[in-house]
């Protein structure tokens, strides 16, 4: 089911958002669980790693919503040479001045895709632990704020281990959102194959439909929806239970429960509501956890496990 096919949500809501899923769509196919996920990442003001074999439209997606979003936006290649400040950018010596000014890395725009994130060294890797968290980077003593709204759309393979290095816990801990878009049905082929008939589907112009300012504003909806204390404490007893099951290597840290509970009041927005339900967390629960667990094993069957097992409050 899609998450926004409850409530009819507001007007402005509502027309934003359908009007950033048929430009999305106009791109992608893509079924709409995974669109409303990425958005519900957007919204949430979280970043999204998307994981999936070659060739299901991983970059394509990401471009796809960080062109149509607007603001700045910059692609990172990330390969084996890449430098942190290949990134972040550094203090450049002005031989006119005779004194160093920071030169912005490219981390330094509204819409970020890192495109195969695991090509790049852990220590490439690691410049975006403190932009992702912290929404800022550090240059010799100096921090440096970034721009806002600030998203990281990343893709990797996960079945590629030629030249490819593995997120650390730490760095995965910071994805809001993981999505696997899947393989695509017969009618899914058909369609894709419809749109390359006659050329490059993927070389087409998006349209922008939003600007910073109007996703800033959804992003504050977010902020606004009413989380009750019965739902605040279905969400931390999702995350303690993540410590007691046998196949959990890591437990939810308490940035994942704050991801959680936050991408619950997203779903709450694109359904129309301005307060939590425990299916909006159910919803969300095993994109926002599966990758964090260090699982022996599928990590979303494991939160399905969890989510099982730990009572859903009678009312919220």
């Amino acid at each position: 089911m899609s998450l926004a096919a409850e409530d009819p949500a507001p007007a402005s809501t509502a027309a934003s958002l359908e009007r950033l899923r048929a430009v999305i769509r106009h791109s992608v196919v893509i079924r709409e669980e995974a669109l409303d996920l990425a958005l519900v990442a957007l919204l949430a003001r979280g970043h999204l790693l998307l994981e999936d074999v070659p060739g299901v439209g991983k970059t394509l997606l990401a471009r796809t919503l960080a062109r149509a979003i607007g603001g700045e936006f910059r692609r990172i290649q990330f390969t084996p040479d890449l430098l942190p400040a290949d990134i972040t950018g550094g203090n450049v010596f002005d031989q006119r001045g005779g004194d160093f000014h920071f030169r912005h890395g490219p981390i330094f725009a509204n819409v970020v895709l890192a495109d195969e994130i695991n090509r790049a060294t852990p220590r490439a890797q690691s410049s975006l632990l403190e932009a992702m968290g912290e929404r800022g980077v550090s240059v010799d003593g100096t921090t440096h704020t970034l721009p806002d709204p600030f998203i990281v759309l990343a893709t990797q393979n996960p079945i590629e281990e030629h030249g490819t290095f593995p997120l650390p816990e730490s760095e995965l801990d910071r994805f809001t959102v993981l999505l696997r878009l899947g393989r695509p049905d017969e009618a899914q082929s058909r369609e894709i194959l419809r749109r390359h008939e006659h050329g490059d589907a993927e070389g087409q112009t998006v349209e922008r439909v939003l600007g910073p300012a109007e996703v800033l504003a959804l992003q504050d909806e977010v902020l606004a929806v009413r989380a009750s204390e019965a739902a605040r404490a279905y969400v931390a007893a999702i995350a303690l239970a993540t410590r007691e099951h046998p196949a959990v290597g890591l437990p939810a840290s308490p940035r994942a429960s704050v991801a959680l509970l936050r991408t619950a009041q997203a779903v709450a927005v694109m359904a129309g509501r301005d307060h939590v339900l425990p299916d909006d967390v159910k919803r969300v629960a095993a994109g926002v956890l599966g990758h964090r667990l260090a699982s022996a094993g599928a990590g979303e069957e494991v939160v399905g496990e969890i989510l099982d097992r730990v009572p859903v409050p009678l009312s919220t």
